[in-house]
């Protein structure tokens, strides 16, 4: 979709005006009859009034008087509600007028909202609107940062939505390779050969029982200047496909959406695109293991006993326990690094899923307060919410084994938890652990968010490191 800055507005073309209350009405925009109108569909209390004019319409909006991130997702809400209507009157283009704090979120929901996985149908019914032009007397704004940010949310959208039979581990390292030459920031893929060099534990034994191979991707980003004097690392969760391995899924419900068992690769590339694009002056690197699981006839098996990249032992006690196992090894990796902050993302666990359904993040780690309260400032800008879980050492008794160092399942009780204290053992530096199993992937659309992968993440992580 294309946005635009209008430097006067087009009484031929259609436009949207975003208010607080009825006094904000630009009255020469309209006629007695319209404003007479207008104000008595306010006053009943409608959030979005349509005036027809033949040739064009005019949507007047009503907006919280607020400007805080609750005003700001309402607002992104009614730009979702307005889009419904403007592609259900085939509309192509609209100018939308009002304060720069109004028209950013207004923007973000739209461009969310338009966003279409249309890719393996035949006939392709494709949104008419396309064009949203934006007035407003500020002389400064930051749309066009914004833009870029909805652009890299909507290609998150689109990495998940792909299925294994486009998406292999392969296609997504050449995935990356390409945003790399599109953005700007450097592209490293280790083969299967290298990975099995480096004694990649984790990542190998997952990969066992796929006919195709793993890859681990590195992005980086490090501008001429940069804030930070070590780097921070954010690590993507690259299952492609889940079957659950010889712990095998059930299909409705489970194994029929485990193609976005990537969401969280999905995330970290759609940030590191962001970042890119808008050049924000952090050193950043994104580590991505990537592999399928699957039950093939060389498959892991419960009872391995796998040595990871930094020596540990696993005693595998659920093939199903995937993610943790890959997740591992690039946490290890990183710490070649000396990063002085790791956040891993994944759709980890049924836990996280189960414990808060899709409405926000599950996080727990080992930072100070203040870095978990930034992200949580963050997860408010951008209402992708966090919900910290406790992360007490105590949850550590969960993960002994008789025979190695680890187990990669607790008992049952605080799933999410247990699988970020797993996580936590591969790691020396300050890290917080992400789990998006919930929002990553949804089945009906809801407001902006999209059905299917969501994008969720990429939006969240962009606003932290640029506050960070």
């Amino acid at each position: 979709m294309e946005i635009k800055k209008a430097s006067k507005l087009d009484p031929k073309e259609n436009l949207i005006f975003l208010i607080t209350n009825e006094k904000e009405l630009p009255t020469t925009s309209f006629t007695k009859e319209e404003l007479s109108f207008i104000k008595k569909e306010l006053k009943n209390e409608q959030k979005q009034v349509e005036i027809n004019r033949l040739n064009t319409y005019v949507f007047v909006v009503l907006c919280d008087k607020e400007n805080d991130y609750k005003a700001a997702e309402k607002t992104r809400i009614a730009a979702s509600n307005l889009l419904t209507t403007l592609n259900s009157k085939k509309i192509v283009s609209a100018t939308v007028v009002g304060e720069t704090h109004k028209i950013t979120p207004f923007v973000e929901g739209i461009g969310l909202a338009n966003y279409q996985f249309l890719k393996y149908f035949s006939d392709k019914k494709i949104n008419t609107f396309n064009k949203l032009n934006y007035y407003t007397e500020n002389k400064s704004d930051n749309i066009k940062e914004m833009e870029a940010l909805v652009e890299a949310a909507n290609f998150a959208k689109d990495l998940v939505n792909e299925p294994l039979s486009f998406l292999t581990a392969t296609q997504l390292s050449k995935e990356i390779k390409n945003l790399g030459k599109n953005y700007g920031f450097k592209v490293e893929v280790l083969t299967k050969a290298k990975i099995e060099a480096l004694k990649m534990g984790g990542l190998l034994a997952v990969n066992k029982g796929s006919i195709d191979p793993p890859t681990f991707s590195i992005l980086e980003w490090k501008p001429a200047k940069v804030k930070n004097k070590k780097p921070i690392v954010l690590v993507g969760k690259g299952v492609v496909y889940d079957t659950g391995g010889l712990s095998l899924k059930p299909t409705p419900n489970s194994m029929d959406m485990m193609k976005c068992d990537m969401g969280g690769a999905a995330a970290v590339i759609g940030a590191m695109v962001a970042i890119a694009k808008n050049k924000l002056p952090y050193h950043v690197i994104v580590l991505i293991p990537a592999t399928d699981n699957r039950p093939g006839g060389n498959a892991y098996v419960p009872g391995d006993v796998i040595k990871m990249y930094n020596g540990k032992t696993v005693e595998v006690l659920n093939t199903d326990a995937e993610g943790r196992m890959i997740l591992a090894d690039a946490l290890s990796y990183a710490d070649k690094y000396q990063p002085e902050l790791v956040i891993d993302v994944a759709t980890l666990t049924g836990a996280a899923a189960n414990a808060i359904g899709h409405y926000g993040v599950v996080a727990m780690g080992n930072t100070p307060e203040k870095t978990m309260n930034k992200l949580k400032e963050s997860g408010n800008n951008t209402f992708e919410r966090i919900v910290e879980f406790p992360f007490w050492d105590e949850y550590n008794e969960q993960l002994k084994s008789s025979i190695a160092d680890l187990t990669n399942l607790g008992n049952g009780a605080g799933g999410a938890i247990t699988a970020g204290k797993f996580l936590e053992n591969f790691t020396n530096a300050p890290y917080i652990h992400l789990d998006i199993a919930g929002p990553a992937f949804i089945k009906k659309q809801i407001n902006y968010l999209s059905q299917g992968g969501t994008g969720v993440g990429v939006r969240l992580l962009y606003d932290f490191i640029k506050n960070y």
